[in-house]
């Protein structure tokens, strides 16, 4: 049985711990700094919890000696520190980040070392690239590439049409940090918050723009190949807007804690959410300009006996689903891994990848 060490036991973390040792195929221990944290999640007999100091080298260490696997669920400016110690340990690393410079880091790390190192498993960047580079493998020659995600309240009951469903700092970075884009066939850097589109999905109108984080390594993979690609975070409209105003004539993108502070006191936080999942490529195949689409929402739902958020759901199966396809001999054992180098097929036959599916969420719905 693999010896799992999950790290952060914020919601996310506390999804993730869950639905691996309900498999019974992995010894999951949670681990946290804060005490406090701790005590807040929901007691399982399966998940036993471990006070750890994130900042301590010698205490991380010892935390994930002889493990199979770490698991970073952490804030994303701590999750550099549990690559290191995984380094050191010799253990497999896979964390959620959508931060481009840790990723970068991580991938510095895995030069070299002797277990694998695979970064943004959640889902986007993580699922969406795996989407994204399913479609573009069908063209002979790609055009463009667009990757849309949004993790949305089922509903929306105040201005900013928005509910809180997974880290308040996450959501912060992602709103200020520079984003990247191939434009013309160009990687290059584009503020967040603009280039705002409305389009439409099963009769509801939305908004999405630029946010930073969400093409993960596939900007890269993708570089010298196709002539536009993007990534933008689905909202309803009305939201970027007031975003906006907050960050710009308020200049609170230069005091996040205040921001944060706002949003967990005038967000509340919400079970009843949407995850929305939506991707176009254009390219020719044939001598002929076609596009593909992938369109999907998954919904909240009892998950390993819990009622989870679309969110949890989503992002939780995303690492869980990479970790089982390490485990099983389907992933490469050592160095950088992709998740672009993941088929869609086998992730979506996965027993956790399934909750992508209609069938699962027809089950989840009943239950």
């Amino acid at each position: 049985m693999n010896e799992i060490v999950v790290v952060g036991a914020g919601k996310i973390g506390g999804a993730i711990a869950l639905m691996l040792a309900q498999t019974g195929d992995y010894r999951v221990v949670l681990a946290d700094r804060s005490d406090e944290q701790l005590r807040k999640i929901e007691a399982h007999p399966a998940v036993p919890t471990q006070a750890v100091d994130i900042c301590d080298e010698r205490d991380l260490a010892a935390a994930l000696q002889g493990k199979f696997a770490v698991l970073s669920a952490a804030p994303f400016h701590l999750t550099g520190r549990i690559a290191k110690a995984a380094r050191e340990a010799g253990v497999h690393y896979l964390d959620l980040t959508e931060d481009v410079a840790t990723t970068r880091m991580v991938e510095a790390l895995a030069e070299g070392a002797g277990s694998a190192f695979i970064p943004q498993c959640g889902l986007a960047p993580g699922f969406i690239s795996i989407v994204a580079n399913d479609l573009a493998k069908r063209f002979e020659r790609l055009d463009s590439v667009r990757m849309r995600v949004g993790a949305l309240p089922q509903y929306p009951s105040n201005a900013l049409n928005y509910n809180l469903t997974w880290s308040t700092d996450g959501l912060i970075n992602e709103y200020i940090e520079p984003c990247e884009a191939i434009v013309e066939g160009r990687l290059i850097a584009v503020p967040a918050m603009e280039e705002r589109e409305e389009f439409s999905l099963d009769g509801v109108t939305y908004e999405a723009f630029n946010t930073s984080g969400g093409l993960g390594t596939l900007a890269k993979t993708l570089e010298g190949r196709v002539r536009t690609m993007n990534y933008r975070t689905i909202r309803y409209p009305g939201h970027q807007a007031i975003i906006k105003a907050l960050l710009n004539d308020f200049n609170l993108k230069n005091r996040r804690e205040v921001l944060k502070d706002l949003f967990e006191h005038a967000l509340p936080a919400t079970l009843q959410d949407v995850v929305i999942v939506f991707v176009t490529v254009c390219g020719w195949r044939e001598g002929r300009y076609l596009q593909e689409t992938y369109a999907n929402k998954v919904y909240a739902g009892v998950v390993a006996g819990r009622r989870m958020s679309a969110i949890q759901i989503t992002t939780a199966a995303g690492i869980c689903t990479v970790l089982d396809l390490l485990a099983e001999g389907a992933l490469p054992a050592q160095g950088f891994i992709r998740q672009e180098e993941i088929e869609l097929a086998a992730f979506l036959a996965n027993r956790f990848g399934r909750v992508y599916g209609q069938d699962a969420f027809d089950q989840r719905k009943a239950g």
